[in-house]
């Protein structure tokens, strides 16, 4: 099988890009599969990791207001169009991906004018514009969630199947747990709450955990804390200014990044988190209630679209971005963190829509639409 993926700007699009390569070369291990994203994202640093090759081409989201440097940069997206279709006539697919975002414009515009199979794939509950604009023409559209197929009236074909992670559900042993929050610095004794605002952090997030620490007022429970490798030293730097000693608040654990996230959410008993469809399904999976602040947009709300599918279950709250202080998001810690039950409750509930098979899913679902 020969496979263009698209995906290009942050992990929520590159990622399950990757997750897809990887069944399809399981599968099949005589595939050849390329990307296409911009030369810009995340994608350069992902796509080569994972072991694939990326073909770049100038692509850039629509923004709203009336710009020159926005005119510019749509006319070199139609442009780029050319450059996808030239890369698909050399390499000859049979069947072009897209994970959403605004790179599927121009590889979907050349897929389709060479008359190439296409899929999307949308993890968010509510579809973005790059799946909207292509829904007609695709020939199958692949969602994370049940909310985003009532989303696409227009579509050929839609089938939920979930998004692929790399996140699983596991039993971490006594010790190991032991072990981990010994490197960690932090002790057994007490409940503990995962912060992290995704790999470049979350600024709201982080003004309200810093000011949360300094005031202590989390001490029923500890903190471990992924500010973002941007922000980490930012925040240090804040502190030295301040005079504040970050040793000197022994409940709390910050660091730039977090390389074991998959131990990490199955060991802690509360998430404060953004609420990409990634983190969603991350969630459910592994069963924890969460605190969601979601990332706030001038387009369309998909974060807090999301949140509101966990929400609505009973598993989540959730506090918008420009409500976010310490004291809001301390009450809200409070309320959970010290009920027991209502964390079993809430993780329990979080679990029903974890999806299962889901890389098996679509592997399934590309074979019949080459079928067709």
């Amino acid at each position: 099988m020969k496979v263009v993926i698209s995906a290009a700007g942050t992990g929520g699009h590159i990622n399950p890009g990757i997750a897809i390569a990887n069944k399809i070369m399981e599968k099949e291990p005589n595939s050849e599969i390329i990307f296409i994203g911009t030369n810009r994202g995340l994608e350069n640093d992902l796509v080569p990791r994972a072991g694939y090759q990326l073909k770049h081409i100038e692509a850039y989201g629509l923004k709203k207001e009336i710009s020159i440097k926005n005119f510019s940069n749509i006319i070199k997206t139609l442009m780029s169009t050319k450059d996808a279709k030239k890369i698909l006539l050399e390499f000859k697919p049979d069947i072009v991906i897209g994970t959403g975002g605004y790179i599927c414009g121009p590889v979907f515009n050349a897929a389709n004018k060479l008359k190439i199979p296409t899929m999307l794939h949308e993890s968010n509950a509510y579809p973005g514009k790059a799946v909207k604009m292509f829904s007609k023409k695709a020939d199958e559209i692949l969602v994370g969630f049940e909310e985003a197929k009532q989303k696409l009236p227009e579509a050929k074909k839609v089938v939920v199947t979930g998004t692929p992670t790399k996140i699983r559900k596991i039993e971490v042993s006594s010790k190991r747990k032991q072990e981990i929050l010994k490197e960690l610095g932090i002790r057994n004794i007490l409940p503990i709450v995962l912060v992290f605002g995704g790999s470049q952090g979350a600024q709201a997030i982080n003004k309200a955990v810093e000011e949360l620490m300094i005031k202590k007022l989390n001490k029923d429970y500890q903190i471990i804390w992924a500010t973002g490798t941007k922000q980490f030293d930012l925040i240090k730097e804040d502190l030295e200014e301040k005079k504040l000693n970050l040793g000197a608040y022994p409940n709390v654990k910050m660091v730039p990044y977090i390389y074991n996230m998959e131990e990490l959410m199955n060991i802690c008993d509360l998430m404060v988190c953004r609420s990409g469809a990634m983190t969603i399904t991350e969630i459910a999976i592994v069963q924890k209630p969460a605190i969601f602040i979601p990332l706030p947009s001038m387009s369309a709300n998909r974060q807090e679209d999301n949140a509101r599918v966990l929400e609505k279950l009973g598993a989540a709250k959730i506090i918008l971005n420009n409500e976010l202080n310490s004291e809001i998001l301390s009450k809200e810690i409070d309320s959970i963190i010290k009920d027991e039950d209502l964390l079993f409750e809430m993780g329990e509930n979080a679990g029903k829509i974890a999806p299962s098979n889901v890389e098996e899913k679509i592997y399934n679902e590309i074979l019949n639409v080459l079928k067709k």
